[in-house]
């Protein structure tokens, strides 16, 4: 089998995603907000993501349009059906990697930054394999302390 090879960016439009990086990280941090309230306003989104409301503004425009939240201006932010199942695999993603690096002895801190650079770039099939690894660590902790202890 030839191995075709692509620009990143070409990798990116073969994926055909409509979720772009920053997409990605407002609904999952959306997701995380609503867990606990339900629902989340355009300036605890931005307070969390560090970024300016009118950044959030637009994003969150974008994401409803995707029929992922329910949004309108000035009013608060609630996730959709579709918004909440994407949600909760972007953050259940994100906990997967950030798990298998703590898994693999890389230091809190570096992993949760790691993660956050790497959760976006991942198929679905190395994120399911990843999954299946920490499984099995998980099930064998014999062989986690040996990995720990590289």
């Amino acid at each position: 089998m030839k191995n075709e090879f692509y620009t990143y960016r070409g990798y990116q439009i073969k994926q055909d995603e409509k979720l772009t990086v920053s997409m990605e990280d407002y609904l999952e941090m959306i997701y995380r907000i609503c867990l606990n309230e339900g629902y989340t306003r355009i300036n605890q989104l931005a307070d969390n993501l560090n970024v300016k409301a009118s950044s959030a503004s637009k994003i969150v425009q974008k994401l409803a349009a995707l029929g992922l939240v329910k949004y309108e201006k000035y009013s608060i932010i609630q996730l959709t059906e579709k918004g909440k199942d994407k949600g909760r695999y972007l953050l259940e993603r994100h906990k997967t990697i950030e798990e298998f690096l703590n898994n693999i002895g890389v230091k809190k801190e570096m992993a949760f930054r790691d993660t956050e650079l790497l959760e976006h770039h991942l198929s679905k099939e190395t994120y399911e394999r990843i999954s299946a690894v920490n499984q099995f660590l998980k099930d064998n902790p014999d062989i986690l302390e040996k990995i720990r202890s590289i």
